[in-house]
């Protein structure tokens, strides 16, 4: 009999804080020791830290955890596997080491713990990397997931904020995941959107990222429990604006079906009360709008790459079999920091 494990209140990524209640928090954090070899830290907002051991190497490091979102224990390992590994990829690095985190309740089928876990493997050793051991305590609730260790040359990393005005910006997957998930939860999903869903999120960003090595990429991130505007909030800075034409974003169109019923996740209506001001939509639905804010759990790529190479980069994405498309462009900074257009 195949061994399921029980939806949590808030699965996956959408069991993220916050936003607004993590940069209240690290804005308070004392400033450490300064270390000329730390690249990349919390204050940028970045998806892993960079440290420089040589003028040819740098580690990445990373750490991503949550309760299950899927019922299989299988497939939940693999999506959290698939998660954590995504920020090495966001950086522009490559997968060498990982070790688990596992929360799990002492009550339950052991069975399930070793099905999460096998199916974490194997995206390990599908990424290239090797599974090293690892640190388990008792809890309440289903939690898995991985602290990555990558390399990358200490001057060819991609930051998440540093995207020019002109840039194209480039999406790999397609977003509502988060939605699905939730519609799943209740029972309204189809087989099928919750099958593409699960397909989408169990894919590694691995591909992508070399294909990012391929062309003058100048910023990249992962789009996950912040949702696809989110992530680009991030990208801005502060300092920076961009368009965004929707018609053109990649999307489950499903999930827009679900999103019209209000199937809606809590976490995406956080994204949503924390980008307050910043995005403006013209004629956007509001269907659509729901799945820009939905919190996307092992979401794709996000890159900003120079506008003369966009066409190409994108071709050569859809090649490799990948739902990639430009979705806007980067500007100046105006008034609104987002504009999504039909």
């Amino acid at each position: 009999m195949e061994e399921k494990i029980v939806f949590c209140k808030g699965g996956g990524c959408t069991a993220k804080l916050g936003a607004g209640v993590l940069e209240r928090v690290l804005e308070r954090l004392p400033e450490g020791n300064k270390d000329e070899n730390l690249l990349a830290g919390f204050q940028g907002k970045e998806d892993a830290a960079i440290y420089r051991i040589n003028q040819e190497e740098a580690l990445v490091q990373t750490l991503d955890f949550f309760p299950p979102m899927v019922d299989d224990p299988y497939i939940f390992g693999q999506i959290a596997a698939a998660n954590a590994v995504s920020d090495i990829y966001a950086m522009g690095g490559e997968v060498k080491l990982a070790l688990n985190i596992v929360c799990f309740p002492e009550k339950m089928d052991l069975n399930v713990l070793g099905s999460i876990m096998q199916g974490g493997a194997q995206k390990v050793k599908e990424a290239g990397g090797v599974l090293a051991g690892g640190h388990s305590i008792a809890d309440s609730d289903v939690k898995y997931g991985l602290s990555v260790t990558g390399i990358v040359h200490p001057e060819k990393f991609y930051r998440n904020d540093a995207g020019l005005p002109g840039d194209k910006l480039i999406l790999t997957k397609k977003l509502g995941v988060g939605i699905i998930c939730t519609a799943a939860r209740v029972g309204e999903a189809s087989k099928q959107a919750l099958s593409q869903a699960m397909e989408s999120m169990t894919a590694l960003n691995k591909r992508a990222s070399e294909i990012c090595k391929e062309f003058p990429v100048h910023a990249c991130t992962d789009v996950t429990g912040f949702g696809f505007l989110g992530h680009l909030h991030e990208m801005m800075a502060g300092k920076l604006s961009c368009v965004i034409d929707v018609p053109c974003v990649p999307i489950f169109q499903e999930a827009k079906v679900y999103a019209d019923e209000f199937l809606l996740t809590a976490a995406g209506q956080r994204n949503r009360n924390h980008l307050e001001g910043a995005v403006e939509f013209e004629n956007v639905p509001f269907a659509m709008e729901e799945v820009l804010y939905d919190p996307q759990t092992s979401g794709g790529l996000l890159i900003a790459v120079d506008p003369y190479y966009a066409l190409a980069m994108q071709d050569r994405l859809q090649a490799a079999g990948l739902p990639a498309a430009i979705v806007g462009e980067i500007t100046e900074k105006t008034e609104k920091e987002i504009l999504c257009r039909m």
